[in-house]
Formats: C-alpha cells, sequence, structure tokens
C-alpha cells in the first residue's frame, strides 16, 4: 500500500482500537455541524454503521477477536514508533506526523515517545501573517536543487561562487547516510541509503526526484573548479542514489514517488519523477560511462517508451504535483529531450509541442486552472488570463523540445529590481488542492 494511506491508517487504526474520544470542545462541535448531513445528537450510529461499505459485514465481538485485537494493538505500535525513530520523529508529513504523536500520548500521555514527538512539532508549525500555520512538509531539499539547477544554468560561477558553494555543501550534508535500522523490509520500507528526501536527512523518506534532481546538481557542479564550489562527492555516493532511483522503475518503465509500486498497472508512477530521473541518469552516464552501463541503457528505453504510452489523445501529459497538463508536459519533453528525442525526429514531441503552441494567449503568455486536474481536459484560467510560472513551465517545454515560440511575456512581468510579480498560486499536490497567496 501506498506509504502515505500506510503512515496514515496505522495511528487511525490504533486509535480506534484504543476507543480513544477527545474531550468535547467548541471547535468539535462545530466540526459535527460542518461534517454531518443531519444534527449530530439525532444520528442513529447502530443504523447508519452498515453505510460505510457494501462489502461489510457485522460481526459478533468475542473473547478470541479481543485477544487478536490486543496483538494487533501491541503490532501496530510497534510499527509506529519504527517508524517515529527512523524519521527523527518528523514521520513522512503533517498529517502523519501528529496521529502518530497523538497515538504515543494515548500509549503514554509522560513518556518519550510523546515528549519526542513535542521537539519536533517547530519542522512544521510557523507564523504567518494571519497566524499560526502548518505546513504539509519542508521542502529545504527540493528548492535547494532546483535553486542550483536554475543558478547553473545562468553560468554566472565567476559572480555566484559563494553562493554555489553553500548549496553544493547543503546537498553533501543533507544526503541519506543510512538505510533504516533493523530489518526495514519487515516494516515496509524500502532502501534509502544515499538518497535525498524532500526536506532535510533527519526525516530519512527517500523521494525519486529529490533524489534525482540533488545528483543532477551534484553532477554538474563536479565538473566545475572545486575551488569555487568546493570539493566533489565521492563516486560511490553518487552509485548508491543510481542504485535508489533504479530500484524504482516499474515494468512499464515509469518511475514512483517513494518506493516500488505494488498495486496496478498505472497507480503511483509519475511523469514528473521519471522524467527528472531519467534526466540525471543521462547525465550521469555520460559522467561515469563505466558504472552499470547497460542497466542505465534499459532504463532510458523504458522511460522513453513509458512517455509515449501515457500521451493522451490532444498530445499532452497528465500532472500529479502540480497544474497540470502544462506541468506535466514540460517534464515529460525534458525526459524525452534527455532520451534524445526532439521535435525533429519524434512524432509524440512534435505533437505535445503543437498543442502548447495552440493554447498561447494573445499577450504571449499561458494560463491553466486547477480545474484541469478534476475534468482531467485542459481548463484555462478564468477570463483567458495567463500565469507567470505556466507561462515559464511551458516555454521550459518548448525549449526541450527543440522548437520555442517567441515571447516577451517573461520580460514583461520582470520588475527594474529584476524580481518578478508575486502572483497568487494554486498547486494540486497529488491531488489535493492547494491555495498560495
Amino acid at each position: 500500500m501506498w506509504c502515505y494511506f500506510r503512515l496514515v491508517y496505522m495511528p487511525m487504526s490504533y486509535l480506534y482500537g484504543k476507543r480513544f474520544v477527545a474531550l468535547i470542545s467548541p471547535l468539535i462541535l462545530q466540526l459535527r455541524e460542518e461534517l454531518h448531513t443531519q444534527p449530530y445528537n439525532e444520528i442513529n450510529w447502530k443504523k447508519v454503521r452498515h453505510l460505510c461499505a457494501k462489502f461489510y459485514r457485522p460481526f459478533s465481538y468475542s473473547l478470541a477477536l479481543q485477544q487478536v485485537e490486543e496483538t494487533a494493538l501491541e503490532i501496530t505500535m510497534k510499527h509506529i514508533h519504527y517508524e517515529d525513530e527512523n524519521s527523527r520523529y518528523i514521520n513522512i508529513a503533517c498529517v502523519e506526523k501528529v496521529l502518530c504523536m497523538l497515538a504515543c500520548w494515548v500509549e503514554d500521555p509522560y513518556g518519550d515517545y510523546f515528549k519526542k514527538h513535542l521537539a519536533r512539532l517547530p519542522d512544521y508549525i510557523w507564523i504567518g501573517e494571519d497566524g499560526i500555520k502548518m505546513q504539509t512538509s519542508g521542502s529545504q531539499l527540493w528548492d535547494t536543487s532546483l535553486g542550483l539547477e536554475a543558478l547553473l544554468a545562468c553560468k554566472l560561477t565567476d559572480k555566484i561562487g559563494p553562493t554555489l558553494l553553500k548549496g553544493h555543501d547543503n546537498l553533501n550534508k543533507s544526503q541519506v547516510r543510512d538505510n533504516p535500522s533493523g530489518d526495514f523490509r519487515s516494516m515496509y520500507r524500502h532502501i534509502c541509503k544515499r538518497s535525498w528526501t524532500f526536506s532535510d536527512r533527519d526525516q530519512g523518506w527517500q523521494v525519486s526526484d529529490c533524489t534525482a534532481e540533488s545528483l543532477k546538481c551534484c553532477l554538474l557542479l563536479s565538473v566545475m573548479p572545486p575551488e569555487i564550489v568546493g570539493g566533489k562527492i565521492k563516486p560511490e555516493r553518487l552509485y548508491d542514489a543510481i542504485n535508489i532511483l533504479l530500484s524504482l522503475q516499474s515494468k512499464n518503465g515509469g518511475i514512483s514517488a517513494w518506493e516500488p509500486a505494488g498495486t496496478s498497472k498505472w497507480l503511483e508512477k509519475h511523469v514528473e519523477s521519471t522524467a527528472s530521473a531519467i534526466d540525471a541518469l543521462v547525465l550521469f552516464k555520460k559522467l561515469h560511462p563505466g558504472h552499470w552501463k547497460q542497466e542505465i541503457v534499459n532504463f532510458i528505453r523504458k522511460v522513453a517508451q513509458y512517455f509515449e504510452n501515457i500521451q493522451r489523445p490532444d498530445g499532452l501529459w497528465y500532472g500529479n504535483w502540480g497544474i497540470c497538463f502544462t506541468y506535466a508536459t514540460w517534464f515529460a519533453l525534458r525526459g524525452l529531450a534527455a532520451a534524445g528525442k526532439t521535435y525533429h525526429n519524434c512524432l509524440v514531441v512534435c505533437k505535445a509541442a503543437d498543442f502548447l503552441l495552440k493554447l498561447q494567449l494573445d499577450d504571449g503568455g499561458w494560463g491553466e486552472s486547477y480545474l484541469s486536474c478534476l475534468a482531467r481536459k485542459f481548463t484555462p484560467l478564468e477570463g483567458n488570463r495567463s500565469n507567470l510560472v505556466q507561462t515559464a513551465w511551458t516555454l521550459m517545454g518548448l525549449i526541450h523540445s527543440g522548437l520555442l515560440k517567441e515571447t516577451q511575456h517573461l520580460f514583461t512581468e520582470q520588475q527594474s529590481s529584476g524580481s518578478i510579480l508575486r502572483r497568487k498560486m494554486e498547486i494540486f499536490l497529488d491531488r489535493k488542492l492547494l491555495e498560495l497567496p
């Protein structure tokens, strides 16, 4: 089961098994009013319990079942403590963090497990302009790797040497050092040694695209003067990172995000993660041609076929980590370019690039609504507005395709200081809508 589901339902099942009930507060009363379709105190729970699922069958609660439940609770808490310890009590994200913390409190409100959880709450909580906030998870490593890639693309090494040095040092220190403790496979964990996470090393959860983008930065920096960007990361550490990426490829060629896909043919594989991975492996193959040569060749071939197989009839790709077709198509074109496929030699790329060009607006930009994610059909922003970020994504996709239509849109948005106007942005994060100011 997908790691997020697993790590949500473990503490939830523990709380249910313990029959935990919170004290009634004004907030809980408000939630009851918001969530239920009839007044809470009028609900006949014995009657509606069978409405939860068609396959549900009532059963009698026997002594034997009680013994099974007690054993299940012990095993569940063992897994919760394992996750807590191996993520240094950060856990994989905010929902899992608070549920595991609550389960530890129910087990022992004065115990060390709960106290250790309290110590890592600052990793999530921050103060915004309108009050306290809780982020889904830190994105420090993801931001660092993409920021470094952007700086490296500017070719201003003589001006930004100290910045590159600090960024390189951060990637070096942030790489995960070891696999999860003990017999991690029996705890349903995958290898993570020498991977990179979404946030920081303490959290310990390997992510394919974060590993790929960080690896790419390290490879690019390895061919630059060490007196400017610092010393190279040892090749053995890069080899382990490559091993992570190779292990996450599915039979259909796609790459899963955290651990090998264990469900249906298309579920859990993402265009975006797959594109990041092939881009890093192609660069690695160029700089380290003798290591895992055939495995990487096979990897690249399968990824290119994966992109071709899942392309939509209109020429675009559906996005899981951004909105939506604009975002995924940029990544797919990037991945195909890494495999040597461009507008000039690949019909798949031609189809995608031609459709993107048709979507260009009168002001030269592009814009896509979050409704695309729900309708699974390209939907423009209300009023056919353009969006600066989506314009940048599209332009990068067209650059990768080898066919770029000129536009001045990005330059007209830039201020005299060099900064870009801040715009409201919606993000569709793996089927969850987030709205940023």
